[in-house]
């Protein structure tokens, strides 16, 4: 064990892609407990971590993700959503929020929905009056709420890495747990715009509004493509993904008429080189994972966390603390194929329901999307805001808070994770 730990803390620390430290730790660790023989373990290891056909659907969604925004959707669903809030105080704020919730229908990737919805919804704050800061940490924070509510890249390669819970089950328990985001930011976000007094837009004419949402209705049936097919049963999570995509190209094409062969070449480059890192962390991260079956590290981290308390609740906040913390240092995707391994393996021995653990661990790790230094949705916010990261960290203070109360929620009830699967 000690020869991983060495090379996975050095590696780390020298600043190697998270990718090249699980396979060299896992293969140091291999090589410390059986030597040359284990190298053609390794190798099959690495091989059966992406040979999944489950995994399929990840380029599928990464795809239809791109074709819709690059055919115009995100236009759509300001509009539509516009006519809603528009006589309200503070509505670019709130159509900020709710056109997140309806991309997340569509993306599954958080930095996707960040610069789909915030090329075009900070500009327009900030010229509105809001502050720069401000529309950036409204549009990073509501950006995370795209990897919860299915479908969700992140899901699929939890299924993938734990196999002891369906992608179908991930997906219904994300539903409850992303709108209470949504309406946790919503709330804070009709706070602030009374307390600062942010301006108020005219009210959208009723046949405007009917035209909006006509406008936006095609695209808003992917969604219902997506889960309707798989949570009914009628097709696999894989079939349903191939269709989304089909379906995305042809309103694309047809219906909106602003989705070119030059764009929709541009969304196979981009599915292709984000697929390509998502399958090598988890060809390397199978690797880890071995190792940490072998090696038992997953019973030990079950016996250092009852050390702490026997309370289960206290149990359960400790590691989403421990989790927050490593979103300080990693992103979603890294962060979810280096500690997943050892701790659902642990929770599940203390006797925690695998999914509901699952469904707060995605929400956990996706919030260190805005939490500093790595935030890579308010990174790339704050460069469209051209504001400084740090004034948007401050600015984004408040949505963190309220995301904290979500964390309490999901944690004291676990109902609110396992509810809609159930039904199934």
């Amino acid at each position: 064990m000690t020869p991983a730990i060495i090379a996975f803390v050095v590696l780390l620390f020298i600043g190697a892609p998270v990718a090249v430290v699980m396979a060299m730790s896992g293969l140091a660790g291999g090589f410390a407990m059986g030597g040359e023989r284990m190298l053609g373990i390794i190798a099959d290891r690495m091989f059966s971590g992406v040979s999944g056909f489950l995994l399929i659907a990840v380029p599928y969604f990464i795809f239809t993700a791109e074709l819709m925004n690059q055919g115009g959707l995100t236009h759509k669903l300001i509009a539509f959503n516009n006519a809603l809030f528009g006589r309200v105080r503070g509505s670019l704020s709130h159509v900020n929020i709710s056109v997140s919730v309806f991309f997340a229908g569509l993306t599954g990737a958080a930095v996707t929905d960040t610069v789909a919805i915030g090329k075009i919804m900070i500009p327009e704050m900030k010229k509105q009056g809001y502050d720069a800061e401000y529309a950036a940490a409204v549009t990073a924070c509501s950006s995370i709420i795209g990897p919860i509510i299915p479908p969700s890249v992140v899901m699929v390669v939890y299924a993938t890495l734990l196999r002891d819970i369906s992608v179908i089950d991930l997906f219904a328990g994300g539903i409850i747990p992303g709108l209470l985001m949504a309406l946790a930011l919503l709330g804070v976000s009709f706070f602030l715009a009374w307390k600062r007094n942010y301006p108020k837009q005219a009210p959208t004419p009723f046949k405007a509004a009917i035209i909006a949402l006509l406008v936006a209705l095609p695209a808003m049936v992917v969604p219902l493509i997506i889960l309707g097919g798989i949570l009914s049963g009628l097709t696999t999570i894989t079939e349903a993904s191939g269709f989304a995509a089909v379906y995305a190209i042809v309103i694309g094409v047809v219906f909106y008429r602003n989705l070119t062969w030059r764009k929709i070449w541009d969304s196979l480059v981009t599915t292709v080189r984000f697929s390509g890192v998502v399958f090598f962390l988890l060809a390397t991260s199978a690797v880890l994972g071995w190792f940490v079956t072998r090696s038992g590290i997953a019973r030990d981290a079950a016996s250092m966390i009852t050390t702490f308390s026997d309370v289960a609740f206290v149990q359960l906040m400790l590691v989403c603390l421990l989790l927050l913390v490593i979103g300080t240092v990693m992103d979603v995707l890294p962060a979810l194929v280096v500690i997943a391994p050892v701790l659902v393996p642990a929770m599940i021995q203390l006797g925690f329901d695998p999914l509901h653990f699952a469904i707060l661990m995605i929400v956990v790790l996706n919030i260190s999307n805005v939490t500093p230094p790595v935030g890579m949705t308010l990174m790339t916010a704050a460069r469209i805001a051209e504001v400084p990261y740090e004034r948007a960290i401050v600015a984004s203070l408040p949505f963190y808070v309220s995301f904290l109360v979500v964390i309490v929620l999901l944690a004291a009830f676990p109902a609110l994770s396992t509810w809609i699967p159930s039904l199934l």
